[in-house]
């Protein structure tokens, strides 16, 4: 038995990377000098992973424009007036509207997945945005010629493709981001929209098999963009027992910035479904202090207290860069962060009596894995 840690996904760009971004969006950079540029910042982020102790990394979402848009990027049948998201600080970002069908993904996280397992044996994660999500994609107006219930089953037909062909590729565990879940509270009270959305997600998941269902998480939390969040401010007793309606086999929930952990872990405890993991935030990529292990121990024992260790993880609140321009934490700070998560994590595991998954030697770690 052992208390497994992860990271969510996305790590902040480095300083080169940023620069190609622009000078390939200006059109100053070419394909193949900026796909050289991505190639070094997947392998340096999962290599510094792997320096620190990690024993299941992720590509940082280097490779992303952000965690929710990297699928339609450039597709042509969407237009800029989508759904406003709006942050506590003032701030705003904004989807993009579907204006005709079919619908289709332009791109699928199994190329992520395959570039990063080239640079590692290590066990790779990948993120996947939430069908939930690519849902608000949908004009409220509708679009002639092509139903809302035309949508969702091209949407359901994409998800499904961009969950199994990671699964297919050798994914540790592929991740559902389902952010949308708790904002969506916060736009309509009843909880209607958060039922439809996890009914939509479980239209995915049934496609899948127990066992690959096991290898399926759900991630939730209140926004973590620019330091900010969306909806932080909503109540969890709210969102966790529909969260936990997902039949997926881990959840990832936000805990570390949370002013009232106990009260969100009773709830954790009352409707985790049998055989589920949690893991639980103990580390917060929007606050600029970098936490101790000992802080990190801390929390993992107090969750403890509540969760069977068997049924217990450890994990960042949420991404450290959702979206590639955000640069409000440096990398600096984000190694930082999860190395005590990492060092926090098997200090609680030696005290509980359990195990912390060792990573492999430094050389190991980075040494491409065949991929199918």
């Amino acid at each position: 038995m052992t208390i497994p840690s992860e990271s969510i996904g996305s790590i902040p760009r480095s300083p080169e990377l940023l620069g190609a971004l622009a000078a390939h969006e200006s059109g100053q950079l070419g394909d193949q000098a900026f796909e050289a540029v991505l190639t070094r910042a997947v392998r340096e982020t999962i290599e510094q992973q792997a320096a620190i102790g990690a024993n299941v990394v992720t590509d940082g979402e280097q490779r992303k424009p952000s965690f929710v848009t990297y699928p339609i990027a450039g597709a042509e049948n969407l237009s800029p007036d989508g759904v406003v998201i709006p942050f506590a600080d003032g701030h705003q970002r904004q989807l993009p509207c579907l204006t005709s069908g079919p619908f289709r993904y332009q791109t699928h996280a199994e190329s992520y997945l395959r570039a990063a397992r080239e640079c590692t044996s290590l066990p790779v994660k990948q993120a996947v945005i939430a069908p939930s999500a690519l849902s608000l994609l949908y004009p409220s107006s509708g679009i002639d010629g092509y139903s809302r219930e035309n949508f969702l089953e091209d949407l359901v037909n994409e998800a499904e493709a961009d969950i199994r062909g990671c699964l297919d590729a050798g994914a540790h565990v592929v991740q559902l981001d389902f952010t949308e879940g708790r904002l969506s509270l916060k736009l309509d009270p009843s909880g209607q929209v958060l039922r439809d959305f996890v009914e939509l997600n479980n239209r995915v998941l049934a496609r899948f098999s127990e066992s690959e269902r096991a290898r399926i998480g759900v991630h939730t939390c209140p926004g973590g963009d620019q330091d900010s969040t969306h909806s932080l401010d909503v109540d969890y007793a709210e969102l966790l027992p529909v969260l936990f309606r997902h039949t997926a086999g881990n959840f990832y929930v936000q805990l570390a910035s949370e002013t009232d952990p106990d009260r969100v872990l009773r709830v954790i405890a009352d409707h985790l479904p049998p055989g589920a993991r949690v893991f639980v935030g103990v580390t917060d990529p929007i606050d600029p202090r970098v936490e101790s292990a000992e802080e990190v121990r801390d929390r993992v024992l107090r969750a403890a207290q509540y969760l069977p260790a068997d049924r217990l993880g450890t994990c960042d609140d949420c991404g450290f860069s959702p979206f590639a321009d955000d640069q409000s934490t440096s990398r600096r700070t984000a190694f930082a962060k999860i190395r005590a998560r990492l060092e926090g994590t098997a200090l609680a595991a030696e005290q509980l009596g359990v195990g912390f998954p060792a990573a492999r030697s430094s050389q190991e770690a980075q040494r491409p894995a065949a991929v199918e």
